[in-house]
């Protein structure tokens, strides 16, 4: 219903003028061609078409950009959403990693450059999800380049 309310909006004043001008039975066309006629002599009617044009020209390019920014908007609010399951998802991962590196730690005769080599890519993944996190301009490149230079 809310897609439609400037429709409706448009409907029912369009219903109201019309009961009105049946009612009080005013000829709001006939006085509107009147009204062009009398400002004949100021040369504002050759104006009127010309900004009709410029209006609904404006309108649909107005409208088409907040188009456009709705869909870059729910773009925005679908990478976020996913950024913060995937943050939740290797979080989780790392959590349940961090039992075998106490048992690891535990075990003894285990090799330290395994774990010194663990702990390098579970920073190494922080890095690169905290640089994802908190980028400023959405896009592939952007993108593309937080997770190479991490």
């Amino acid at each position: 219903m809310d897609k439609y309310k400037l429709t409706l909006i448009g409907l029912v004043l369009s219903v109201f003028f019309y009961f009105t001008a049946i009612t009080l039975e005013l000829e709001l066309f006939e006085k509107f061609i009147a009204f062009l006629a009398s400002i004949e002599q100021f040369e504002v009617d050759e104006i009127i078409i010309p900004l009709l044009i410029f209006f609904v020209f404006l309108f649909i390019d107005t409208y088409r950009r907040s188009k456009k920014v709705e869909v870059e908007n729910a773009k925005l609010n679908i990478y976020k959403a996913m950024l913060s399951s995937s943050h939740h998802i290797l979080n989780n991962f790392v959590y349940q990693m961090d039992i075998f590196k106490l048992t690891a730690e535990d075990t003894p005769g285990f090799d330290a450059k395994i774990l010194a080599f663990y702990e390098d890519i579970i920073s190494n993944t922080s890095h690169q999800i905290n640089s994802l996190s908190n980028l400023t301009t959405i896009d592939e490149y952007s993108i593309r380049s937080s997770v190479m230079m991490g």
